[in-house]
């Protein structure tokens, strides 16, 4: 059948993935190495400059898209067509289902260096097409929920509100709200992210609504009367303390909040407080956007702010629009049908050989020590866990045989994941919320198992 009369599966995420991928299949089913047992790990060799902490998000969309990860007739004529690969690689795509294992730190847990954030383990056939899947998602789902949680840490307990799909490729866009609710984030702006992961949504107006009546009066009165005074007023289309005053004359002193989008926000803040406590309007809101990060947001601490809508910088990483991961074959079968480590010893990108757990030593005041990567003998790696109280083992079962776990999926996945960041940043030393650069919060120890 000819490609071109076969539509395309829309939900196939097969071809979300790089070409090697598949031409490494088809040299390893022609020489016999395709069913060897694999190891494959994603870490990150270092964090963004300046980072303490990085924040794992993007698992439970991970394990949503590997539900959907088939070579259809579609994919398999356009493979076909283009020569990518040969026929009996084709027929081994036809029948493709990962049925191998993941484990992996919880969603929203936060992480360092080395830390194996996700272990996938299966034959290579099967786990090696996985890379760009996996990595394309959580590196870019990851470098947000870390940006986001520097933003929500530097809010202080005020709310933070994500607003940038205008600054994001659309489905990037879907993603980006749903970790940076992950990393405390309350709301977003964002539809398609709401309907889909449960999350709440917020929106009033733009400058275009008020610049579309012939007065401010006009424009205020009208928003007013369509969604009641417990909406917000965007006050700054011409000058913000008359658009205060007529927000307050529009909506009474039960107006729910003013929104200021321009200028001086720390200055404005403080003169609008003022004005809205003179007008009697005591429990309006102020909510501040225009541009912000967490450096402003931490610069407006002792500004009356209620709470602070972000666009731009949460859906970008806040400078730092990747993690870095890497997804690495640790270990493989050997002739003998025995696990063995392999690594890379290449200049600045070497790779630590073997199956790896994980876990954070804490302190007596419960405050994170030291992340610690359990290495050792395959068989005494998988068996492992710990007696000693003061460590808190990290990795989950993801997938089992094939079998995605449900809870890290879908709006429970999100609800766990924020709740898991929330305790995991909790655990931190205080001084990993700072944002002045530093090294990472803990260091990174390796604890080596006998036998």
């Amino acid at each position: 059948m000819n490609s071109s009369s076969v539509a395309p599966n829309a939900n196939s995420t097969a071809l979300l993935t790089d070409q090697y991928e598949l031409t490494m299949l088809q040299a390893a089913l022609a020489d016999s190495t395709a069913g060897r047992r694999c190891v494959f790990e994603v870490y990150t060799r270092r964090l963004p400059p300046g980072r303490r902490y990085g924040v794992l998000a993007g698992t439970g969309r991970v394990l949503a898209a590997l539900a959907d990860f088939r070579f259809g007739t579609a994919e398999l004529d356009w493979l076909s067509d283009e020569h990518v690969v040969d026929d009996t690689t084709l027929d081994f795509l036809a029948g493709y289902r990962f049925e191998g294992s993941i484990r992996g730190y919880a969603e929203g847990e936060v992480f360092f260096p080395l830390s194996p954030v996700m272990v996938v383990e299966g034959t290579f056939a099967e786990a090696v097409l996985l890379e760009t899947l996996v990595l394309s998602i959580l590196n870019y789902d990851s470098a947000v929920a870390s940006a986001a949680s520097r933003m929500t840490s530097a809010a202080a307990g005020r709310p933070c509100l994500e607003m940038g799909a205008r600054r994001a490729q659309e489905d990037a866009a879907v993603a980006a709200a749903r970790a940076a609710v992950i990393a405390g984030f309350v709301g977003t702006s964002n539809l398609e992210a709401g309907r889909r992961y449960g999350l709440g949504t917020i929106g009033t107006a733009a400058h275009a609504f008020t610049l579309l009546h012939d007065d401010e009066e006009a424009a205020f009165a009208s928003q007013v009367a369509s969604h009641g005074v417990g909406t917000t007023l965007l006050v700054d289309t011409y000058d913000v303390h008359c658009g205060v005053e007529r927000a307050v004359a529009a909506a009474g002193t039960s107006l729910g909040a003013v929104r200021l989008d321009s200028g001086d926000l720390g200055v404005l803040a403080h003169e609008v407080r003022a004005q809205l406590d003179g007008l009697g309007a005591h429990g309006t809101r102020i909510t501040v956007t225009s541009d912000l990060d967490e450096y402003a947001i931490a610069a407006l601490a002792a500004a009356p702010v209620d709470s602070y809508g972000v666009g731009t910088s949460v859906v970008t990483g806040s400078g730092a629009p990747t993690c870095g991961m890497v997804y690495k074959l640790v270990a493989r079968e050997g002739r003998a049908g025995v696990l063995e480590p392999v690594e890379k010893f290449a200049r600045g990108k070497t790779s630590v050989g073997g199956r790896k757990a994980a876990a954070r030593r804490l302190g007596r005041d419960g405050r994170a020590v030291e992340e610690v990567l359990v290495t050792g003998a395959d068989s005494a790696v998988t068996a492992w866990t710990s007696d000693d109280t003061s460590m808190r083992e990290l990795q989950v079962p993801l997938v089992t045989h094939g079998t995605v776990d449900p809870r890290w999926t879908g709006e429970s996945g999100v609800r766990l994941a924020t709740q898991r960041h929330r305790a995991s940043r909790d655990e931190l030393p205080r001084m990993a919320r700072r944002l002045s650069a530093d090294e990472p919060a803990v260091p990174t120890v390796t604890l080596r198992l006998a036998g």
